[in-house]
């Protein structure tokens, strides 16, 4: 990839900095999307619950990379917050997607955030790019959000959709949650532990989207996640055996649901996705196995 000038939504979050980092690191220029007003060059202002983004800061970006949103399991979905969970993504990518159809050159590429909660509760059934959405807050949520993108790509820019899979990191996400908790030997199974997660390593996160962000010919939906999904016992385990803690404390699914309300059922629900396109890609996953992944979130 020759030296590029790419801007960032998001920057500030566990993808985003991690994104961040890797892009400067290899002679990149960056520019921050920011709700302040702009500290130097490499900052644009973007309100993007407003819908306003300084388009005139994205001329000579090659590619635009949207991952900002409210996090989702960062409190109890009450209807405030999932209004704030929406409003930040469908509303900040449509403005995105709009500054971008608007530049005269626009950016080769419009790599726009999406999840694999898309898919909704998939059970034990695998499935890859080619499924339907599926029912419920998430899966609505996503088939918007990645719809908000639609001036971008009638402006003929070239658009992916990053379906981005559980993070392993300790820097935030429902890993961030569970690192402390197995180092403390309080981990354990998560309702009955039957349900799949499809994961990926944070490494692997921020590689697959410089591949796409890369790849001329690649365009449309992508899963980030690895090979190989597991269910949550089998990733409890992984998590006891690395970290070298017992996990002797399963939360029972009424627990969870007292605990976390709505959001309980993605935690028990099953999600077994695939990275099928990711694949074909020719992308190769430097830490596929969960207890790599662990060891590689540090």
């Amino acid at each position: 990839m020759e030296r590029s000038r790419i801007a960032v939504a998001g920057a500030s979050g566990l993808i985003g900095s991690a994104l961040v980092r890797s892009l400067t690191d290899d002679g990149h220029e960056v520019v921050r999307l920011v709700r302040r007003a702009p500290r130097g060059p490499g900052e644009v202002r973007w309100d993007p619950e407003r819908g306003s983004v300084d388009a005139a800061g994205l001329i000579g970006c090659d590619a635009v990379v949207d991952l900002a949103g409210a996090g989702i399991g960062d409190r109890r979905w009450t209807p405030e917050y999932k209004r704030l969970i929406r409003d930040s993504r469908v509303l900040g990518t449509a403005a995105l997607a709009e500054a971008v159809a608007s530049l005269a050159e626009p950016p080769k590429v419009f790599v726009s955030g999406s999840a694999i909660g898309f898919y909704g509760d998939t059970g034990d059934r695998v499935v890859d790019e080619s499924a339907p959405p599926g029912d419920g807050f998430l899966p609505s949520l996503c088939v918007e959000w990645e719809e908000a993108a639609a001036p971008a790509e009638e402006a003929g820019v070239r658009t992916v959709f990053v379906r981005t899979g559980l993070v392993v990191a300790r820097g935030g996400g429902a890993w961030g949650r569970l690192f402390p908790l197995f180092k403390a030997g309080l981990g354990g199974r998560l309702g009955d532990g039957r349900q799949y997660w499809s994961y990926i390593a944070l490494a692997d996160e921020v590689a697959a989207i410089r591949h796409l962000i890369d790849g001329e010919s690649l365009s449309g939906p992508f899963n980030l996640t690895a090979p190989e999904p597991l269910t949550n016992r089998e990733i409890t385990e992984a998590m006891a055996r690395v970290l070298r803690r017992p996990a002797l404390f399963p939360v029972p699914a009424p627990v969870l649901r007292a605990a976390l309300g709505e959001l309980a059922g993605d935690v028990l629900g099953s999600q077994r996705v695939v990275p099928a396109r990711l694949l074909e890609s020719g992308f190769r996953f430097a830490f596929p196995g969960i207890d790599d992944a662990i060891r590689a979130a540090g």
